[in-house]
């Protein structure tokens, strides 16, 4: 683009005549003529010095401290508040103090949700208006832990779904463990929950006839390896589904067929059975155990179930204490019942241990040690052990070593060894 046309076909670049003695405006303006060549003089540098707004007095400054420590002040009022703290010691003692006092005022509350409130929402509901067919009893802490687990799991990315998780319990006299990922203990409720679907003739999540086609009913770590070994890919996010499905057939389907009768049917576990009522308060403990892996593995707070939850998972655990001490002592794994003693007879009193579980969800229990069939009695009380109701729960999963989980304990040591190991044998995978 040559002068001419830069001007707009005018060489002056002036605009030139229009024909009628006016002339036009330039399109492009001429540069603007700096102050140094007008002849003026320059104004003075303290002309153009930015003047600092006014300091406020001590007695002002001092007035704006509790504001200050409320978070109440303007952005000037508080760049001056704190520029003043580091020239006047008493004034940044008293905002020290007036700080304090707000947080003591003002506890950082956490943001996660507390975990009865779903049940007391629920319960105020059905208050107000009682549902046509209820959950029974036995099944609200299932129905509980599912929701929670769902909930953690909700917003989980990949990196989340595919963290690493260390399944942990108890076998023989040693902790046994197993690595996975966030997806693959998902996959071992959904196989493991399998057990009872089964037994309420619903989907097998390992497929028709799996149990067909071998000897027995598989167990929950057989039934595990299975659904893990069936699948060309390890487990991935797309496991919640089933899952969630799944857990919510169960709770519909123990509700629709009553809170009586329905709750003795045996659910085979491969090497025993429980009842439902039972089976389903040993899912809801598997499901919050498991939760607090995931939880664990990801890095995030995860609080206990609600205390009459809890309190019905550590009463299945002690119910199941004498079975498991006698598998113990056929295994070689505890001492016999003193040989003065033959075992006692069914419904009949003998040597017992007292359980105490403290806390929200704890209680006392009377654990007869000579025979499964024997009654706990106060007067044949050899033993008494104390423990949190959380640590016997993390006991009874395999997650704290039995000889670091008593809190108290007083009577027969031998006793109360072998309780305590036949607490964590209730564990599996």
């Amino acid at each position: 683009m040559d002068e001419h046309t830069a001007n707009g076909g005018d060489p002056s670049g002036d605009g030139g005549d229009q024909g009628d003695g006016t002339r036009r405006a330039p399109r492009i303006p001429f540069p603007r003529a700096s102050v140094e060549d007008t002849g003026l003089p320059l104004p003075a540098l303290e002309a153009l010095a930015v003047t600092e707004p006014p300091r406020l007095e001590h007695r002002v400054l001092k007035a704006l401290l509790g504001a200050w420590a409320l978070a109440a002040c303007s952005a000037e009022e508080a760049a001056a508040v704190e520029e003043h703290l580091g020239d006047c010691g008493a004034c940044a003692d008293e905002a020290r103090r007036l700080r304090e006092a707000v947080g003591l005022l003002q506890r950082p509350e956490s943001l996660d949700l507390d975990p009865g409130l779903r049940t007391r929402v629920l319960e105020a509901c059905l208050d107000r208006r009682p549902p046509r067919i209820p959950v029974p009893p036995w099944a609200t802490s299932y129905d509980a832990e599912t929701a929670r687990l769902d909930a953690l799991l909700q917003d989980f990315g990949d990196a989340e779904w595919h963290a690493p998780v260390r399944l942990r319990w108890f076998r023989g006299d040693g902790e046994s463990t197993r690595r996975t990922t966030v997806a693959g203990v998902i996959a071992h409720l959904l196989a493991v929950d399998g057990l009872v679907a089964v037994a309420l003739g619903l989907e097998d999540p390992l497929g028709p006839g799996d149990d067909k086609e071998t000897d027995g009913v598989r167990g929950p770590a057989e039934r595990t390896e299975a659904y893990w070994g069936a699948s060309h890919f390890p487990p991935t996010r797309s496991v919640r589904g089933p899952w969630r499905e799944q857990s919510h057939a169960l709770v519909r389907t123990v509700s629709f067929t009553g809170g009586g009768g329905p709750g003795t049917l045996p659910i085979p576990y491969g090497g025993f059975e429980l009842p439902l009522r039972d089976a389903m308060l040993d899912r809801a403990f598997e499901c919050w155990v498991h939760a607090e892996d995931i939880a664990e593995a990801v890095d995030y707070p995860y609080a206990p179930p609600a205390p009459r939850h809890l309190h019905g998972m550590i009463d299945l655990a002690a119910r199941m204490l004498p079975t498991a001490l006698a598998a113990r002592r056929r295994a070689g794994l505890a001492a016999p019942a003193p040989s003065a003693r033959h075992l006692v007879s069914a419904g009949s009193p003998g040597r017992s241990l007292r359980l105490e579980i403290e806390g929200d969800g704890g209680g006392e229990w009377l654990i007869p040690l000579d025979s499964p069939a024997a009654v706990g009695s106060a007067a044949h009380e050899v033993a008494h052990v104390a423990l949190d109701d959380v640590e016997f729960c993390r006991l009874a999963a395999g997650h704290v070593p039995p000889e670091e989980a008593a809190a108290g304990q007083v009577g027969d040591r031998g006793a109360i060894r072998d309780v305590l190991f036949a607490a964590a044998s209730l564990s599996r995978m």
